[in-house]
Parts: structure tokens; C-alpha cells; sequence
């Protein structure tokens, strides 16, 4: 895919830049990788409201206990070695 080009301001800029290097890539791959993340957050983010949607409806929540048995209990807590 051919490149192009995008104008924003020099602090902008430099920003990303720093950004860049602090993660060892560069300005353009790092870029990339920010809208594959801000992707998969929008993603999440879209999953986590049809959840919600569908455990609100009438009944499901109920359900979902019956047949898996409710949340585990706090008892459950991982203990810690030494």
C-alpha cells in the first residue's frame, strides 16, 4: 500500500516521535500499531455493550447462574506462596 501524508503540528510531531523511539519503532510503525490497538479497544468496547444488553434482558442472568452455577465466591482467592 503506498504511503501518504498527514499534517500535524510540530509538538504533535514530536511527540509521536519520542513515543516511537521510546518503544523502538518507527513514527510510521508505531502509528500502526496505535490504530491496531485503538481497534481492538473499539472492538472490546462494542462486545462489552452487547453484553451488557443481553445479561440486562429479563431472565438471563438467572439463567446463567443455573447453568454454570453463579459467580465463584470470594473464597476462592489465589494464595500466595512465601
Amino acid at each position: 500500500m503506498p504511503d501518504t501524508s498527514v499534517r500535524i503540528d510540530e509538538t504533535t510531531r514530536d511527540r509521536f516521535k519520542a513515543l516511537a523511539d521510546a518503544a523502538g519503532l518507527s513514527v510510521k510503525d508505531y502509528l500502526e500499531r496505535v490504530a491496531d490497538e485503538k481497534e481492538r479497544e473499539h472492538l472490546l468496547d462494542t462486545a462489552t455493550a452487547a453484553f451488557r444488553r443481553a445479561i440486562g434482558a429479563p431472565g438471563v442472568a438467572g439463567r446463567f447462574d443455573a447453568d454454570f452455577g453463579g459467580l465463584p465466591s470470594a473464597k476462592h482467592a489465589t494464595e500466595r506462596a512465601a
